[in-house]
C-alpha cells in the first residue's frame, strides 16, 4: 500500500470557475439575514472569494502534508489520515466526523494531540491518531449497495483499527461521528477502551416524553431539542427520505452546494462565519464534496439510517463535552440511561463543528477524559520510530 496525495486536475477547478461565474442567485428574501435560510448578501461573497481568491492548490499543499492512505477495511475502502505520535506509549484514537463535514475538521487538533507538549500539555497524553473519511465521503469510496450504516461504519472502522495493530484503542465524534464511536463502543467492546463525544445529543428523549422528574437544565435542554425538531430539521426529513433529488441540484451547482453547507455551519456554530469558522477551511470542505461529487452518498447516510432512536446500552466508559451552542443540547438525565458517563464537561464556548471552532478546548477535554483509562489495557502500535503503514484489512 502507498501513500495517497490528492491532486484535482486542472479541468475540474476551471469548470468550477465557469460555473460560479455563471451562478444565477434567486431573488432576494424580504426577511432578515438567514431567516429563511443562507442569506443572499453572504452567499453572493463567498461565491465571489471562492471564485477569485480562494486558493485550493495551497490548501491542496495543506491536505497532503498530512499521512494519507487508502485501506480497505471489512470490504469498504477508506481515505484514512494515520498520524502517529513519537511517543512509543501513545494511545490510539480514532477521530470521526459527521455531516456536512470531512477529516479536515480535525486539522488543527491534530498536533494538540499527536504532541502535546509543544502546545503546552502533558506528553504523556499523547495520541497516535486515525482519522478516516466516512464511506461516501471524501475520497471514501462511495458504497455501491444499500446497507451503509453507522453500524456498518463501525464495523468497518473496526477493522481498520485492527488491522493497524491497535489492540486497545479511543474513538471520539460528533454529529454522525458521535453515533458511530457509540456504535463502536458496543460492537467492539473489548478493545475500545472509551469513547468521547461532543454531540451525545443524538440520545434524546421520544417525542411523547413528558420530561418527569428532570432538573432545571435538562428541562431546558428538552424545550431546545423540541425548539430545534419543530424548525430546524426540514433537511434531515429531506435527506432521510429522498436524498437523491438534492444530490442533483447540489452536484451541478457549486454555489447550491454551498448555500446548502454553509446555512448549517451558520446555524450550528458559535457566532457569525469567518470568525467561528475560517473562511478557507469552510471553503475547502464545501470544495472537497464538490471535486470528489460526494454530496450525494453524504446524504445517503441519512437515508440508510432514517429516523431510528438510540436505545443500546454502550457498556465502554463515555466522556461527553457539551459546547453551547450546540444545535440540540443533551439531556444528560436521559443520556446516562444509555451511556456510562464518567466525564461531562460544560464548555464556555463552541458549537456543533467543536474541532474547527475551539480545538484547544476540545482536545484538552479528551486529554482529560482518557487520562484515567490509559492502564486500562495493552495497546499494541508498534515502534515510535516505525513508519505509519497501511495494511489490507479484513474483519475478523
Amino acid at each position: 500500500m502507498k501513500r495517497f496525495h490528492v491532486h484535482v486536475t486542472d479541468d475540474v477547478l476551471l469548470d468550477l470557475r465557469r460555473r460560479l461565474s455563471a451562478t444565477r442567485f434567486p431573488p432576494p428574501s424580504p426577511v432578515g439575514p438567514w431567516s429563511d435560510g443562507t442569506d443572499r448578501g453572504f452567499l453572493g461573497e463567498l461565491v465571489e472569494y471562492w471564485r477569485d481568491g480562494y486558493n485550493w492548490r495551497a490548501q491542496e499543499a495543506l491536505i497532503n502534508a498530512l499521512p494519507q492512505f487508502l485501506a480497505e477495511a471489512d470490504g469498504r475502502k477508506l481515505h484514512v489520515v494515520h498520524a502517529r505520535s513519537a511517543a512509543a506509549d501513545a494511545l490510539p484514537l480514532l477521530l470521526i466526523h459527521g455531516w456536512p463535514g470531512s477529516f479536515w475538521e480535525f486539522r488543527r487538533i491534530l498536533p494538540l494531540l499527536t504532541d502535546p507538549a509543544a502546545h503546552g500539555g502533558d506528553p504523556r497524553d499523547a495520541f497516535h491518531v486515525v482519522i478516516p473519511s466516512l464511506p461516501g465521503y471524501g475520497w471514501s469510496a462511495v458504497p455501491d449497495a444499500p446497507g451503509c450504516d453507522p453500524a456498518a461504519i463501525a464495523r468497518a472502522f473496526a477493522a481498520l483499527m485492527a488491522g493497524l495493530g491497535y489492540d486497545r484503542y479511543g474513538a471520539q465524534g460528533g454529529d454522525w461521528g458521535s453515533r458511530i464511536a457509540a456504535q463502536l463502543g458496543v460492537a467492539d467492546a473489548g478493545h475500545v477502551l472509551g469513547v468521547h463525544l461532543n454531540f451525545p445529543s443524538f440520545i434524546s428523549p421520544p417525542a411523547d416524553y413528558d420530561g418527569s422528574g428532570l432538573g432545571r437544565s435538562d428541562r431546558e435542554a428538552l424545550r431546545a431539542t423540541r425548539a430545534f425538531a419543530a424548525d430546524g430539521l426540514a433537511y434531515l426529513q429531506l435527506q432521510s427520505t429522498r436524498p437523491q433529488t438534492p444530490a442533483f441540484a447540489l452536484s451541478d451547482s457549486p454555489a447550491g452546494l454551498a448555500a446548502w453547507i454553509a446555512e448549517k455551519y451558520q446555524e450550528w456554530s458559535d457566532g457569525e462565519l469567518g470568525t467561528a469558522i475560517d473562511r478557507d477551511d469552510l471553503l475547502t470542505i464545501i470544495t472537497i464534496y464538490w471535486v470528489t461529487n460526494t454530496i450525494g452518498p453524504s446524504m445517503r447516510l441519512y437515508r440508510e439510517h432514517g429516523r431510528r432512536p438510540w436505545n443500546q446500552k454502550v457498556p465502554v466508559p463515555a466522556g461527553c463535552a457539551v459546547f453551547p451552542a450546540e444545535t440540540s443540547p443533551p439531556v444528560r438525565a436521559w443520556v446516562e440511561q444509555f451511556l456510562d458517563v464518567r466525564h461531562w464537561t460544560e464548555m464556555p464556548h463552541g458549537g456543533h463543528f467543536a474541532a474547527l471552532e475551539q480545538p484547544a478546548l476540545l482536545a484538552a477535554d479528551i486529554r482529560k477524559f482518557f487520562r484515567p483509562l490509559r492502564g486500562a489495557g495493552l495497546i499494541r502500535s508498534g515502534s515510535a520510530d516505525e513508519p505509519t503503514r497501511v495494511v489490507r484489512l479484513r474483519q475478523a
